[in-house]
């Protein structure tokens, strides 16, 4: 875009009494502030005595600069500069014309040094007539328009979204653990027994809530038992693997489930879930105590070690942390049905939007005018239901910098991959936040990669960079 502001055109001509003006015009480049303009003589009479001096001058009532001069000299008037090897009445600069032979139009240019002050200044034609002895016989301006700085150009970007892949079949899951007490070395499951009805009321309620809805098929279930690491390793094995098969049998037992729809394994101690609590606790010698879970010793020998050398800190995790090792984790798997119709998607979404797929919902936020609250919500409720999803943060992504919110946009593009739209999107973004050079590079490489959006895009950045470096 040029840094320029036409004032006028050839069809509304201004007129100085014999002189009309037309094209003129006032822009700034750089440092300079440019003026130019046709200037019709062919109704201008000069006597010979005299001449008639033409002066466009920026002024905004305070300050003004004047610019070069066009001098037109009638013959005497001519004559005597001419012989005197005269530069005009204002001297070097001047155009001088003998009024004989002056052309019917001059087209005009010049420039002067650009000041703030002429931002909103009027540029105007002052003529003065003089006679014999350089007397000021008169003078009259004539106002042709009014300079205002340059509207910068407004980066309004195309935002890109991404259609998800449609998903085969809808395959879920829910997960949880339960810690079940057991009698003291044995696996019987006993409901009564301490907690366990609490417990085991956990499993049964993730159960039920999806093997009680019309909309979902339970395809599965999966049981895994650990036990702690205090004790034999082998008589840990054997509680963790009975245990797990008590489990199982009580849950199949419980919903009438085929053997085969429940699998089961199992870890005799769970030193990986040691080590995630002692790494979170305010515990003397934590280090040491890690040095030793991640050692090559073999599990029997670590908890003698652990045991033996820090013999406080081992009381403390036996009765604090050792209790939560012995767990079942459990996960249920299910298919969801399709939903078909946007209607049927959007009564869905209203109840149990988790039941959506990402093309479920993309499909839905089509429904409603882009930048609205029902179509920002959709997209922030698919990357809430789906947080690691390349599309989905790419999608909540463009939908957040449509709305303004930079912050958003960018968290979510931290997760969006490296596909040619998140690249244009991050120029986007670049752009967005003022980093122009950086969205020129980003927009780029993703035009290279093949998104087609992207010519517009870096059509209105060098727009702006160009602006940006004639107004500077």
């Amino acid at each position: 875009m040029a840094a320029s502001i036409v004032l006028g055109i050839a069809a509304s001509a201004q007129s100085v009494t014999d002189v009309k003006v037309d094209s003129y015009n006032m822009k700034r480049s750089g440092s300079e502030m440019l003026v130019g303009m046709n200037l019709d003589l062919s109704s201008l009479d000069v006597p010979s005595n005299r001449a008639v001096l033409l002066t466009p001058v920026i002024t905004d009532g305070q300050h003004s600069k004047s610019l070069s001069t066009v001098g037109v000299y009638g013959r005497r008037r001519y004559i005597v500069y001419d012989r005197n090897h005269s530069l005009g009445l204002t001297g070097s600069g001047e155009k001088v014309y003998k009024a004989s032979e002056s052309p019917s139009v001059v087209n005009y240019n010049d420039a002067v040094p650009y000041e703030s002050w002429m931002d909103g200044a009027s540029l105007v034609l002052r003529r003065s007539e003089y006679g014999c002895c350089q007397n000021l016989l008169g003078q009259q301006t004539s106002s042709l328009g009014q300079y205002s700085l340059p509207v910068a150009p407004v980066f309004k970007p195309e935002y890109a979204f991404v259609q998800p892949e449609v998903e085969a079949r809808k395959t879920r899951s829910l997960a949880g653990s339960a810690y079940i007490d057991y009698v003291v070395n044995r696996s019987e499951i006993n409901p009564s027994y301490r907690g366990n009805a609490s417990e085991l009321a956990k499993i049964s309620a993730t159960i039920d809530s999806v093997r009680n809805d019309p909309d979902i098929t339970v395809t599965g279930i999966s049981i895994k038992g650990f036990a702690s690491p205090d004790g034999s390793y082998a008589h840990n094995e054997k509680l963790a693997r009975e245990r797990t098969a008590s489990l199982k049998e009580y849950v199949r037992k419980l919903y009438s489930f085929d053997d085969k729809f429940i699998k089961t394994s199992y870890e005799a101690e769970d030193w990986d879930g040691l080590r995630k609590a002692v790494e979170g606790m305010d515990i003397a010698n934590k280090d040491g105590i890690l040095e030793i879970i991640d050692g090559s010793l073999d599990p029997d020998a670590k908890d003698a070690r652990i045991k033996s050398k820090y013999p406080t800190q081992y009381k403390e995790l036996l009765h604090n942390v050792y209790p939560s090792l012995r767990h079942s984790d459990y996960r249920i798997e299910y298919d969801i049905r399709e939903f078909q119709s946007v209607e049927e998607i959007a009564s869905v979404y209203r109840t149990s939007p988790q039941k959506l797929s990402l093309q479920e919902l993309y499909t839905l936020a089509r429904k409603y005018e882009p930048g609205s609250d029902q179509y920002n919500d959709i997209f922030e409720t698919a990357v809430k239901l789906y947080p690691n999803d390349e599309t989905a943060n790419l999608n909540a992504a463009s939908a957040a910098l449509q709305r303004g919110d930079l912050v958003y946009g960018e968290k979510y593009l931290k997760k969006a991959g490296n596909s040619a739209t998140a690249q244009y999107t991050r120029g986007i973004l670049q752009a967005l936040k003022g980093s122009f050079q950086d969205a020129l590079s980003s927009l780029k490489a993703a035009r290279s990669a093949g998104e087609s959006k992207a010519d517009g895009a870096i059509s209105q950045v060098n727009d702006i960079l160009r602006f940006m470096k004639e107004n500077r």
